[in-house]
Order: structure tokens, then sequence, then C-alpha cells
């Protein structure tokens, strides 16, 4: 589990294709591997990777044929930057929001405003993944968890403020660039407690979670 609140700005060293999978060397940065072990997790650009290797300035992980195909990973080379985060511990400060490291998908930027000292960017997700993406709602984009502050249809609107521009690889974003997205978690919960299967003899009487109940409980409004 992660905050995606990013730790440090990698690269990629190296990336050997092994048939559909994927093995990465990453320069770490400046990012503390002093606590890493062998199998320990870092989200790297938003992706949970397990490190099967340790190195003195960065580690080696594995992707699956699965994971390439949900994200950025298979349009990457050697030295694109990419967004670090350790495993969070019991005594992590939650600074952003619950990121599993999932990757749900890739959305584009379709545009870049300076407004200010900040970067405002408009995204548009995938169709599948719109009905996620709520105003005032969170949304981890390549590993950093961000509030969405506009949406319209399947697009919406990002506000960088000038530290996670300047800690992370949102500042590099263009018009057209391709990032990994991975939707609140609690969404996809709530939808799968939306869920109404067939009635059948063994379901319990009164289970069901209904727009009602939803309400009374705070969750709409």
């Amino acid at each position: 589990m992660f905050t995606g609140i990013i730790e440090a700005v990698g690269s990629l060293r190296k990336l050997e294709r092994r048939g559909d999978d994927i093995r990465l060397n990453v320069a770490s940065g400046k990012l503390d591997l002093s606590d890493v072990k062998l199998g320990d997790s870092i989200a790297t650009n938003g992706v949970c990777l397990t490190v099967v290797e340790c190195l003195a300035d960065g580690y080696v992980a594995d992707i699956s044929a699965e994971t390439v195909s949900l994200t950025g990973f298979a349009n990457y080379q050697v030295g694109t930057k990419v967004n670090l985060e350790k495993a969070v511990m019991p005594t992590t400060r939650l600074g952003g929001h619950l990121v599993s490291g999932h990757v749900d998908g890739i959305a584009r930027v379709v545009d870049k405003q300076h407004r200010g000292k900040a970067i405002e960017f408009w995204l548009e997700a995938p169709a599948e993944l719109g009905k996620y993406i709520a105003h005032k709602g969170s949304i981890t984009i390549d590993g950093v968890s961000l509030t969405v502050n506009e949406v319209d249809g399947l697009r919406f609107r990002l506000t960088i403020v000038p530290h996670t521009a300047g800690e992370t690889t949102l500042v590099d974003l263009t018009a057209g660039t391709q990032v990994n997205i991975e939707v609140d978690l609690i969404a996809r919960y709530l939808e799968r407690l939306m869920f109404k299967p067939q009635q059948n003899e063994n379901a319990q009487k009164g289970s069901e979670v209904t727009m009602e109940l939803l309400a009374k409980s705070g969750f709409l409004r």
C-alpha cells in the first residue's frame, strides 16, 4: 500500500524484454534504499513492483504482461524518468490517499496551462474508468496522489502546485502524453457494494446496499 506522496524521481537504466514480460533496472535517484530488501514493494510511476534484486543505487523488478498491457511501460525507454515511492509502514503519515499500486489504465493529457505558479492539466480517461472519477475525489497519476478539481464527461482537471511539480515527473507532461492512472479504491468498492446479483434462496434478507441506505449513511448528498 502507498500514499501517492512521491519520495524521489528515478530513471530507467535498462529494459529487458522477456517474452511478453519486461525486467527493469531502475536508478533510484535520492530514494533511501537503506531499509529496502529483496521482495519489498516500490511504486514506480504508480505501479507496485516487487524488488527482485537490490543494487547500491537502484533495484531490479519484473513487470508481467498483464501490467504491461494496462500501463505506459510498453512505451517507456532507457532514460525515462519515473516517480518512486516505497510501501508505507505503520508509522507513515497518510499525506495523500490509499493507493494500491494496481494501475487501472492509461489516461491522455489533452491540455496544459500555467496558472500563476501552478500548472493546470486536463486529461481524458478511458470510457470504462470515467465513472470512477469525481469532482474533489482522489486519483493517482503516475503514482502521484492528486485531487480532481473539475469533471467534464471523460475529461477531468488537475492543478499541480509548485512543490509537487518540482518533486515529480508531472512538470514534464505535455499534451498527448499518456499517464498511468489508478482510481480511488473507495469508488471501486462502492460499485461492488451496489452490485445486485440474482436473488436466490441463499441470499440474506436485508443484506443489499441501496441508494437509500447510502444516503442515510452519508455517502450521498
